[in-house]
């Protein structure tokens, strides 16, 4: 864990996001979850030297998406070196995964916390997961196998996947959802093979169905900053 930095830190938020009185006299930007927006946001927020940490205030529309999003373009930047912190309006899978509080309490930890290295996790497509993804039929159940690393999951016909990433080693985990207790599954990747698969990422469903998707722990770890 590293001590909280004194520089100002860069804020990105969301085009519809409610950005905290704390932020007021900071200058921030906004962004949408496309992949033109999401660009030119990180690298207008990463460009001054002296910032070392930036800030993500999620909107009331799937909060969780526009850090993954934020978090997956400092990766392919090559800018992982820089701190993040999120400031959620509400509790999300991303602030349960992580320990994380939302609304002000979070944008207090923003400016004052420290950061600690977490495992990144990703997947094929280099996109970052931050609180939960799944892997689903088109209308219903779809047939293929799911393994967590070399433990086969599933071979079959299954509803869903659902995978999230973890705040300690080996940094994923996968289960098939059951109606009185879920068994989830730890490792280093989650891979599932099969006849058109649907991939959510954290609430945003792919437009495409694939045969394979792959969800695994990024060779680079990323800083949140976090109680």
């Amino acid at each position: 864990m590293t001590a909280p930095s004194p520089a100002r830190p860069a804020v990105i938020a969301a085009s519809d996001a409610a950005v905290p009185a704390a932020f007021a006299d900071f200058p921030v930007i906004r962004t949408s979850l496309t992949r033109d927006d999401l660009r030119a946001s990180v690298a207008k927020a990463a460009a001054p030297l002296d910032v070392v940490r930036v800030v993500v205030v999620g909107g009331a529309d799937t909060p969780d998406a526009i850090l993954a999003g934020v978090v997956s373009r400092l990766m392919i930047a090559e800018r992982l070196d820089l701190e993040v912190a999120y400031v959620a309006p509400t509790a999300t899978p991303a602030t349960g995964v992580y320990g994380l509080p939302h609304g002000d309490d979070a944008a207090q930890l923003a400016l004052t916390g420290a950061a600690s290295t977490l495992p990144l996790i990703r997947d094929d497509a280099a996109v970052v997961i931050v609180g939960e993804a799944s892997h689903r039929g088109v209308d219903g159940p779809f047939t293929g196998e799911t393994y967590v690393d070399s433990e086969r999951l599933f071979s079959g016909e299954a509803n869903e996947v659902r995978i999230r990433p973890t705040a300690h080693e080996p940094g994923v985990e996968g289960a098939i959802p059951r109606r009185f207790r879920t068994k989830w599954v730890a490792g280093r990747a989650v891979q599932t093979g099969g006849i058109d698969i649907v991939v959510e990422r954290d609430g945003v469903r792919a437009p495409r169905p694939v045969h394979r998707s792959t969800v695994y722990r990024h060779a680079e770890d990323w800083n949140l900053v976090r109680p």
